[in-house]
């Protein structure tokens, strides 16, 4: 949708309301309704205030302490949303209703630099500088459940029926009894502006997935947050939920596989025609998985999804077209790609992508050498273990040298302080699991 189009159709009255949006940093969307007339006259131009705790609160929404850019003694004050006009579409699922994400700076016109969407252009930038842009897509996973957000609420999010009651992984029988809700999905993506592709089942109960063209790689983030955001309002509209945790059971945890090439500023794909160049990026990747897949892994429950045979990875390897690689490289001629199976469905796909690209871009700078493709299973390889806790990768972020130099040491400090207020909250909660080993028998 552009300007001029939004403009008429706020004139004809079948738009009026405009939603102005960030990303925050748990990759949700936050932000204001506006009325369609005042966005016009006033926020299209000026953009609009909002609170900085939006990028310095944990998942629940609380004040937590230990953010430089956010605190009570520097008063929580505000930053500016400031309109990208490049994202503006139209929301189906919503009458009367557009939407517009929207970078964040301050009141000088400075970046604020840990904002997702910021990290991912200062990685985008780098790429610019030498001419190349990168592409990509995301696969994002979901597990769809018959019960309402508030009847799981409610439950505690316990005996909560799944939309499908056996494995449905590529079962035309078994989607089409989720077939209205999917559909209805897709066909909203689309008309926001999004290529949709395909939807399929997967192996959990209810588990499925819907999956998009590639884009270039910021508005492939744009429209991840947009859709999942979208599918869960869907989802609540026909009484049912959405959940997009990384491991919601003990089966098949929630994938987001990440998929990146790269062209020149003529579109040629350098992954295809510069091997020596796909093979020190891919290398790079490889080297600082381990240091920066807190960006890819930011929750104490992504991590329960690391587990032998169960197509998500536990080596550091990477193959040719392997699922049981941490980096699996597919495609021929111009669709050659790497793709990350690190990420699970809860990932922000803005800091997944710039640490894809930060430690692809230390590769190339450093010239490293590409080790052999592992053959097998990388399960029972001896490689380099992915991260197992969100602590050793905390701690592995901390002390990695690439992260500080590529996202500087602000961004750092940022999200070591997200996961530590992370860890502290689990630490101190009481599990499920702890209450049913522990009630009567200890």
């Amino acid at each position: 949708m552009t300007t001029d189009e939004l403009r008429s159709a706020i004139e004809a009255g079948s738009v009026d309301t405009v939603l102005l949006a960030l990303t925050d940093m748990q990759g949700r969307l936050q932000g204001k309704r506006l009325h369609a007339r005042h966005f016009l006259d006033e926020v299209l131009e000026h953009g609009a205030e909002a609170c900085n705790y939006l990028l310095a609160v944990d998942v629940e929404m609380n004040t937590v302490s230990g953010y430089a850019m956010s605190s009570w003694d520097r008063g929580y004050g505000d930053f500016v949303l400031v309109p990208d006009l490049e994202t503006l579409t139209p929301v189906p699922w919503q009458e009367g209703t557009a939407l517009v994400l929207a970078d964040v700076a301050w009141e000088d016109g400075s970046d604020v630099v840990a904002s997702p969407r910021q990290v991912l252009r200062r990685q985008l930038a780098r790429l610019a500088e030498r001419g190349w842009e990168a592409f990509a897509g995301t696969e994002l996973e979901f597990i769809v459940f018959e019960d309402s957000y508030e009847q799981a609420w409610d439950a505690g999010y316990r005996g909560l029926t799944p939309a499908n009651r056996f494995n449905v992984d590529y079962s035309l029988l078994g989607t089409a009894r989720v077939e209205p809700l999917l559909r209805r999905i897709r066909n909203a993506m689309f008309g926001a502006g999004m290529r949709v592709e395909d939807a399929k089942g997967e192996c959990n109960l209810g588990q499925h997935e819907i999956n998009f063209r590639f884009e270039s790689a910021l508005r492939a983030a744009d429209h991840h947050a947009i859709y999942k955001n979208g599918a869960k309002e869907i989802a609540a509209q026909e009484g049912a939920s959405i959940t997009f945790m990384a491991k919601f059971d003990q089966r098949e945890g929630s994938s987001c596989h990440i998929h990146l090439s790269l062209r020149d500023r003529d579109g040629r794909p350098l992954f295809a025609e510069q091997p020596a160049l796909f093979d020190s990026f891919l290398a790079g990747q490889l080297a600082t998985l381990q240091e920066l897949t807190l960006l890819l892994a930011p929750n104490v429950n992504s991590y329960k999804r690391f587990a032998s045979a169960s197509f998500a990875p536990t080596a550091v390897a990477w193959g040719h077209d392997n699922r049981t690689c941490a980096l699996r490289v597919v495609g021929h001629g111009p669709s050659k790609r790497l793709e990350c199976r690190v990420p699970g469905a809860d990932v922000n796909p803005y800091l997944a992508l710039a640490a894809m690209i930060a430690g692809g871009l230390h590769g190339v700078d450093e010239r490293l050498e590409l080790e052999p493709a592992l053959e097998g299973n990388a399960y029972e390889a001896d490689r380099p273990r992915v991260p197992s806790t969100l602590r050793a990768a905390r701690d592995a972020f901390a002390g990695s040298a690439v992260a500080r130099e590529a996202l500087g040491e602000e961004v750092v400090a940022h999200y070591l302080n997200a996961a530590d207020v992370e860890l502290a909250a689990f630490e101190a909660s009481v599990t499920d699991w702890e209450r049913v080993r522990g009630f009567e028998r200890l």
